[in-house]
């Protein structure tokens, strides 16, 4: 066990947060929190870290563990280039390499037998095992293996400092990787990652020897990645055995069961009480009376089970139908600076389609979106064509306003009772009336920005990472509302269930290029694999026969040490050779063949020695 939390209880205040949390984490096991924004997920990782003290209870961590921890905006300050950052993980292991090629070099050219020679075998011998035990040989590979399948191909030589929040972030989540702790402690780790990157990820820690503890909302990334699903839900935390998919089967089964019990039991205390009632002041049935009540007493009453968490009930209408061509864009060029995202970018959408925008941080998703809108000549609108924006950075909302005025001001028509309707379906209460926007949480702007899309019943969809910051019962709560919209959509996601959920076509982003999947996310994916496929193929074709020149420093350092190895095996082979020869001569001596005892001595030493030569053979023909 690495880690355990026995009976604790945590609250700022009179603000109790939970209470009775138990769990333990055990070696190599993988654990995905899951809560509602509020609810104490991050919290709970700052005890299970030490960074706050719980109430009541106990947080136990085994001796000497290592935790890696990644915070949802998890900051990464240096002036060193990323390549360079990520080699100073491994000082030990490149100061152990080179000690072994400089060792290996005497080696080479010290005397056998010798002191010196033996002391440099052990300290070669030494070095080996320490290398082998760290996967030391292998630093550049793991290195590049993680800065690529992350995202990093490209930015090798880049300082860190220049980089983005987001960039630094991710670079933070590959450092854990590589510095491969005992407990990998995640908050959101897919925020800042594009589909590719997220694929890769499930994909290498399926391999990560370390036990892995995940806070996530994108539940294609805890289907993958979780064998065990903790809840906090009304200060409580449950615990399920299986991924996500089977934690909703399971959440369903035990909700259906404790209130099967519940009513049971309620009904049967209501039998008791009426009995009681009906027969305790009568002499014949006092006794049995008595001891009902005694029974209804000693009885522990069940608490009736909360139902669950009730989704915002978003709703997306509109007034007017459009006609059946929503959007064309013919030879869009799209530039960023000095990158140009898109050329001769080509792309048609029919009123009632749903389309997925993909593609790889920084391809140009959001500016397409936003391109939808400029007026730019290459895009066309077609007629009664409505669009209404959901911009992720929610800057269409005023930060100075509150949020029932922030709705207000833009449906004046709207009375004080059907504002504030809407923003509760949308899941804003009373006591989120008065806030003003700029002191949301998160997920509390994304909510309102979603009940402005709502209200202005657009009938073409744009939205730019909706699900951002949003809990998983809000996602959902999305997810019903936008399948039952029937107008057009165009959105950019990276939560692959939600793209899964929701979409009829692709539109890709990648290379410059725009290209058009039509067909659902799974279709999409399968395409992707085989054209990957068919490339990978033709490359290793392209490349079969080509000799490779290029000697890694493990494969450098294995050829000094065969060399050192055979060298040393010449030399007891020639001191055997040089014992055999010295014995057939004395068995030659006419007087030491007439000591048949001596003989025999000589004979068995004789043999001994060619037992030796022939396996000192072996291996050297093994070192050849």
């Amino acid at each position: 066990m690495l880690l355990s939390c026995d009976n604790a209880a945590f609250g700022y205040g009179d603000n109790l947060i939970f209470s009775r949390v138990t769990f333990a984490v055990n070696e190599g096991e993988r654990i995905g929190l899951i809560g509602a924004n509020g609810e104490g997920k991050t919290t709970l990782i700052k005890l299970l870290l030490g960074q706050l003290e719980a109430d009541e209870g106990a947080i136990s961590r085994k001796n000497g563990l290592r935790i890696g921890y990644l915070e949802q905006t998890g900051g990464y300050s240096s002036g060193n280039t990323v390549y360079g950052e990520m080699r100073e993980i491994f000082k030990e292991e490149t100061a152990a390499v080179e000690k072994l090629l400089t060792l290996s070099n005497e080696l080479a050219s010290a005397q056998y037998p010798s002191r010196e020679y033996d002391v440099l075998s052990a300290k070669i011998e030494s070095l080996n095992k320490f290398l082998s035990a760290r996967d030391g040989f292998d630093i550049d590979v793991k290195i590049k293996t993680v800065l690529n399948g992350m995202g990093f191909a490209d930015m090798y030589d880049r300082i860190i400092d220049t980089m983005s929040g987001g960039e630094k972030t991710r670079l933070k989540l590959a450092r854990l990787l590589l510095e491969s702790p005992d407990l990998l402690i995640l908050d959101e780790p897919t925020n800042h990652l594009d589909i590719s990157t997220l694929y890769w990820l499930e994909e290498y820690l399926q391999t990560f020897k370390g036990a892995i503890f995940v806070v996530s909302h994108d539940r294609y990334f805890l289907d993958k990645v979780a064998g065990r699903i903790l809840e906090i839900e009304n200060k409580k935390l449950l615990s399920f055995a299986g991924n996500y998919s089977k934690y909703k089967v399971l959440k369903a089964e035990l909700y259906a069961r404790q209130l099967k019990e519940y009513e049971a039991q309620q009904e049967e205390r209501a039998k008791l009480q009426d009995y009681v009632d009906r027969n305790l002041v009568r002499a014949s049935t006092t006794k049995m009376a008595q001891s009902r009540r005694k029974q209804l007493e000693k009885m522990e009453i069940l608490e009736k089970p909360l139902p669950p968490v009730k989704p915002p009930e978003f709703n997306f209408d509109y007034d007017i139908k459009p006609y059946e061509q929503v959007l064309e864009i013919n030879n869009l060029n799209l530039r960023r600076g000095d990158k140009q995202l898109i050329s001769g970018g080509n792309l048609s959408v029919k009123r009632g389609e749903k389309v997925a925008v993909v593609g790889e941080n920084g391809a140009g998703k959001s500016t397409l979106i936003k391109e939808i809108l400029s007026g730019n000549p290459a895009v066309k609108l077609g007629r009664f064509v409505k669009p209404a924006l959901y911009d992720q950075e929610s800057a269409n909302l005023n930060p100075d306003n509150t949020v029932l005025a922030e709705l207000w001001e833009r449906h004046v028509g709207y009375t004080q009772t059907e504002a504030r309707a809407a923003l509760a379906r949308c899941g804003l209460y009373a006591d989120d009336m008065q806030k003003k926007v700029k002191s949301l949480s998160g997920g509390e702007r994304a909510k309102l920005a979603l009940c402005v899309l709502e209200c202005e019943r657009g009938n073409l969809l744009l939205l730019d990472e909706p699900t951002n910051h949003l809990d998983l019962p809000a996602r959902e709560g999305l997810e019903e509302a936008l399948k039952k919209f029937d107008g057009t959509l165009i959105f950019v996601s990276h939560d692959r269930y939600f793209i899964s959920a929701l979409a009829d076509a692709v539109a890709e982003i990648e290379g410059g290029k725009l290209d058009y999947f039509k067909g659902g996310y799974e279709i999409y994916t399968e395409r992707k694999k085989l054209a990957e496929q068919a490339e990978r193929q033709k490359t290793e074709k392209k490349n079969a026969g080509k000799d490779s020149t290029y000697r890694s420093k493990k494969e450098r350092a294995e050829e000094e040490r065969k060399k050192a190895l055979a060298k040393k095996l010449e030399a007891k082979i020639s001191e055997c050779e040089r014992e055999e020869g010295e014995i057939n001569s004395l068995l030659s001596d006419p007087e030491v063949a007439a000591d048949y005892v001596r003989v025999s001595e000589l004979v068995k030493k004789l043999e001994t020695i060619k037992l030796q030569l022939d396996e000192l053979y072996k291996q050297y023909e093994e070192v050849l």
